[in-house]
């Protein structure tokens, strides 16, 4: 009785998994998975009515009849052997009733109210069958006991007895049902959140893969500027830009780096802009016996770092001075890069980096993480990074390394 499908879900798929929530799935009723759950709601709620059918008619049995001499209701040995038979056909029925489905009404509805029918109609006669099998003395002869419900006072007793289980069947199969709409909302939400992580997982490969043409067209430009002018400065570039470009594959692999491998990188990338701009670089790193052991989202910090490097050179005729900070806070770790720029400078609204940087905070730590970018008032440009402090490497998703 699985009424869950097991097809690939989109997102149209998922918006679309609770409005067919009625709708018959024929192959669904072979999972197991969900088969035996829903079997034992269904039994357990049938030994709960036949055991309400059966102190309801002792108890009206006694209040009619204290002395118990007056035969008013079937006992409870017929009683019990009646939903005996009646379980199999329920389970025929809410078997039959998913098959056919609820949709479109004016096919299924009929046959729906049919199977119900059906399922209540046969109370009365099988109460009959097991009075007899049982020897009960006022019934000897069946054929003779079923032409009788419909021919004599009987009659109305079997037409109370089918409404009696017909809201029985009723109740039953919707109890089912709403057990299978619970299944199918919990399978929803988790595929969902599956399709959530993998979209969170292919969203920060691609920003991650952003850097690595961003950051190569930066460099070769640095290098060309040094071929004309100084051929075996360039050739030590070229050489360091091979090492920063198997850094930077192997960073672009890994969700997570170490705060001081994120550090390397950075001073591998400076050394190549000092190079180009020696009378008017400087750098300032923090010593790296002092750095805190932290975990950070890998490349975190290149986007900045060359931020720094091109606008701080922009417009500014003077030194410049890169530096990189880092700090803790309780459970925060606070990273800063810090660069002169030209006095005029004026705050411009975020580029391709910054978006980069926040996004991948976003996706990485949500309201845990913060960014902010900004002139001070010493003719320095601010980038500052507070995320949760990660003593260690945290369980990537499967897939990352």
């Amino acid at each position: 009785m699985n009424v869950i499908p097991a097809e690939p879900l989109t997102s149209a798929a998922a918006r679309e998994n609770v409005d067919i929530a009625f709708q018959g799935q024929p192959d669904s009723m072979l999972g197991a998975s969900t088969t035996w759950p829903q079997l034992a709601i269904l039994t357990a709620f049938w030994v709960y009515v036949m055991l309400s059918n059966v102190l309801y008619a002792r108890s009206m049995s006694a209040s009619l009849d204290p002395m118990g001499s007056a035969h008013f209701f079937a006992s409870w040995q017929a009683r019990v052997l009646q939903h005996l038979f009646l379980y199999p056909i329920l389970i025929g029925c809410v078997r039959a009733s998913f098959r056919i489905g609820w949709r479109p009404a004016w096919r299924t509805w009929p046959v729906q109210i049919s199977l119900a029918l059906i399922f209540a109609a046969l109370a009365m006669p099988l109460l009959v069958v097991s009075e007899t099998l049982i020897g009960d003395p006022d019934h000897h002869d069946i054929s003779m006991s079923m032409s009788s419900i419909l021919h004599d006072s009987k009659f109305p007793m079997w037409v109370a007895s089918t409404t009696n289980f017909l809201l029985a069947y009723g109740f039953g199969l919707a109890l089912i049902i709403g057990y299978a709409l619970v299944q199918r909302f919990r399978d929803s939400e988790l595929r969902l959140a599956a399709l959530g992580r993998a979209w969170s997982s292919a969203r920060l490969s691609a920003l991650r893969m952003q850097l690595s043409p961003h950051t190569l067209f930066n460099l070769l430009h640095t290098i060309r500027g040094q071929i004309v002018w100084d051929p075996p400065a360039a050739q030590s570039m070229i050489v360091q830009l091979a090492d920063l470009l198997r850094r930077l594959l192997a960073a672009g692999e890994r969700e997570y780096s170490e705060l001081s491998s994120e550090l390397q990188f950075a001073r591998l990338y400076l050394e190549l802009q000092q190079k180009r701009f020696a009378d008017r670089l400087a750098v300032v790193l923090p010593d790296s016996e002092t750095l805190p052991s932290a975990w950070v989202p890998s490349l975190i910090l290149q986007p900045l770092i060359e931020n720094a490097v091109v606008h701080g050179l922009a417009r500014h005729d003077g030194a410049v001075e890169i530096r990189i900070e880092t700090a803790t806070a309780a459970d925060q770790l606070v990273l800063r890069i810090v660069n002169s720029i030209a006095p005029d400078c004026v705050a411009a609204p975020d580029g391709i980096g910054s978006r980069n940087v926040r996004e991948r905070l976003a996706l990485h730590f949500g309201d845990r993480a913060s960014f902010a970018a900004g002139p001070n008032q010493l003719d320095q440009w601010v980038a500052e990074l507070r995320l949760p402090w990660l003593h260690e490497r945290p369980q990537t998703r499967p897939g990352s390394n």
